[in-house]
């Protein structure tokens, strides 16, 4: 009989499994960074697209780092998952050793690109990195908590493309960001619940949800960021004779409202999918993103 290798590991194969720990699917999400600068009226200013460009490359190597560490500290649990039990860390393979290495590596690049920027960019990173390490070390299984934490991570991603660009963040601008977050991982939670039902066992928090709970806080977070929105809609309406900012907020809530139909059929597991395999959703937010630009850029 033949006796296979123990290990079948190569730098390109580490490599590859190093990539797939990073998520590249995931970074759409740090494209957040644009959105001070879009609402500020800078983005097509030259000095603004080298500074968002460097936040965006920034929270990409950060956000990768936390993936492969919380692919580590999730190991055994991912193992039981039924997609997440093919992640390189729980099917071995790649090493933890590797991956915990690789992910401060990429920690500290995250760091270098953040401090050469700024120091307002350098601690936004920094807070955002504290708080994954402790989401993934104990906050993750603290209900409200834990929907709390990865909200602020999208929260930190909008405040990340101001403080690079100096833009001013107003209270709306923030309110929006931090409710439009926690309506998405709110629906994201509740997908999962819908999917694995309870007493799974993959994820403690979600032992403590029920599906009528989960439902209140991603309607009650779809609420507060659509009442946010218009306000903030109708203080930076510009001067031109079509209002463009108001008309904005069709589209918004249109967009909230058909999300909000993956969230309740239980497809809003991977929001990243649910935007990409959804036409309509996608015509909708390029209406919205015309119209809010219009509204910015005719002042």
């Amino acid at each position: 009989m033949a006796i296979m290798p123990t290990s079948t590991r190569t730098p390109t194969s580490t490599a590859a499994a190093i990539l797939r720990s990073a998520r590249p699917r995931q970074w759409a999400k740090n494209l957040l960074v644009i959105a001070a600068p879009l609402s500020g009226g800078v983005i097509d200013e030259p000095h603004v697209i080298p500074r968002v460009l460097a936040a965006f490359v920034s929270f990409t190597l950060a956000a990768s780092a936390v993936y492969l560490f919380n692919d580590v500290r999730d190991a055994e649990a991912d193992r039981r998952h039924p997609t997440k039990r093919t992640r390189p860390v729980a099917s071995g393979a790649l090493s933890s050793g590797l991956a915990t290495s690789a992910a401060a590596a990429l920690a500290v690049s995250s760091m270098g690109i953040a401090l050469a920027v700024g120091v307002e960019l350098a601690l936004t990173m920094a807070v955002y990195l504290a708080v994954q390490v402790l989401y993934a070390m104990w906050l993750k299984h603290q209900p409200v908590l834990d929907l709390a934490i990865v909200s602020a991570g999208f929260l930190l991603r909008a405040i990340a493309g101001g403080v690079a660009t100096g833009v001013e963040l107003s209270q709306w601008f923030l309110l929006v960001a931090s409710f439009g977050s926690l309506f998405m991982v709110a629906g994201k939670r509740y997908s999962e619940l819908m999917s694995l039902g309870e007493g799974s066992g993959t994820r403690r928090s979600l032992e403590t949800y029920s599906e009528s709970y989960l439902r209140f806080v991603w309607s009650l977070a779809a609420s507060v960021t659509v009442m946010a929105y218009s306000l903030w809609a109708f203080e930076i309406r510009g001067d031109s004779t079509i209002s463009w900012q108001p008309i904005s907020i069709a589209p918004f809530v249109l967009g909230l409202m058909r999300y909000a139909v993956d969230i309740d059929r239980g497809l809003a597991g991977e929001p990243e999918d649910a935007v990409l395999r959804d036409r309509v959703l996608q015509v909708l937010s390029l209406m919205w993103l015309a119209t809010f630009a219009l509204g910015v850029y005719s002042t």
